[in-house]
């Protein structure tokens, strides 16, 4: 996957303020996004966010 700082992608799944959006703030080992809904980040593992992913919105690159 070729993910970047800055991008927004979806997920498949919704966080509860029911945004499906994130922003890309931090890649490595583990990702740290920011939802777009309500501004809530967390950081997540890598392999969770590839098998979650369902598209990639090319956002702003960092």
């Amino acid at each position: 996957m070729d993910i970047q700082v800055g991008d927004i992608i979806k997920l498949k799944k919704q966080h509860p303020c029911g945004s499906k959006e994130w922003e890309v703030l931090r890649i490595g080992a583990d990702f740290r996004l920011k939802c777009k809904g309500c501004g809530h980040q967390i950081m997540i593992a890598r392999r969770l966010v590839e098998k979650n992913i369902r598209e990639i919105v090319e956002g702003k690159r960092v």
